[in-house]
């Protein structure tokens, strides 16, 4: 990650909890005297935490909850759950420019350059860049990075999208594409309370979206839904064996997935990879669409 010498660096000796920063997001969306309106552009800030252990157990958990493989090499996605607190760390401060309270999680990019192994000590980078308006509110990219010593071995991009009005909106909508009768999946999920609770302990992202019947209706869903990284990872199962420790993930979230729900799995192999995807058995419309290469 490259700063300027302007760039505050905040150096932490572990990744934050993410119980205490819900609870700062939660405050941050509580408006107090005496503080200013939030900033119209990104405080110049970076997060480093050095030396980073995986925990076994806690890798133990999220291969059960997410069905991948358990191993000495960690999943792909699974350093999401290192950087995502260290990320947060940044968008709950009050000079952010919008609420961390209610953002979406729209796309998410990895790049890996190797497989890495579950001993080696990881260093996380994490800033936050590009933030642009959007019809439907306010984009950012999240940047986080994982150097063993002086190598980088993984990159993500997070996409956060807040929801509110800016110079984009109000223009004329599309119109609303008509269902379609997916064709036959390569198999089906039946995602469930039970397995959501399962990934929110082992990630730590206890969203009270995703736990919670009445949080999840104070934001907005009739039930709980689905974090969007948990299906991101359990897609991965269908064709495990097969991802190379060279390899990119792209992928884009559509309309969430309420729990419970039954969805549609597809793998198509591609040139120099695979196109994935979770839709909705009845009409279609996709839950999330990736590709791997």
């Amino acid at each position: 990650m490259t700063v300027s010498d302007k760039t505050e660096v905040l150096k932490l000796s572990e990744p934050p909890k993410n119980g205490p920063l819900y609870r700062k997001a939660a405050l941050g969306a509580l408006p107090l005297p005496l503080v200013s309106a939030r900033k119209s552009s990104l405080p110049d800030r970076a997060v480093r935490v050095d030396g980073v252990r995986v925990d076994q157990d806690r890798l133990a958990a999220y291969c059960k909850a997410t069905d991948l493989r358990f191993g000495d090499a960690l999943p792909l996605t699974f350093p999401f759950i290192l950087t995502f607190p260290v990320v947060m760390s940044l968008v709950v401060q009050r000079d952010f420019p919008f609420v961390a309270v209610g953002a979406v999680h729209a796309e998410n990019l990895i790049e890996r350059t190797r497989d890495i192994s579950v001993a080696e000590p990881l260093d996380i980078h994490a800033h936050i860049e590009n933030l642009r308006e959007h019809p439907k509110g306010l984009l950012v990219d999240a940047i986080s990075e994982i150097s063993v010593g002086r190598e980088l071995v993984w990159r993500q991009v997070t996409t956060f999208l807040h929801q509110q009005r800016t110079s984009l909106s109000g223009g004329p909508k599309s119109p609303p594409k008509p269902d379609e009768v997916p064709p036959p999946p390569l198999r089906t999920w039946r995602a469930d309370q039970q397995s959501i609770n399962q990934y929110a302990a082992a990630s730590g992202d206890r969203n009270p979206i995703h736990v919670s019947a009445l949080g999840a209706k104070a934001f907005g869903f009739p039930r709980p839904i689905a974090h969007g990284m948990w299906s991101a990872a359990k897609i991965l199962g269908s064709v495990e064996g097969r991802v190379p420790g060279k390899a990119t993930y792209a992928v884009k979230f559509g309309k969430p997935i309420l729990l419970p729900s039954t969805v549609n799995v597809y793998a198509d192999q591609v040139e120099g990879g695979w196109d994935l995807a979770l839709r909705n058995p009845k009409k279609g419309y996709p839950h999330l669409t990736g590709t791997l290469r």
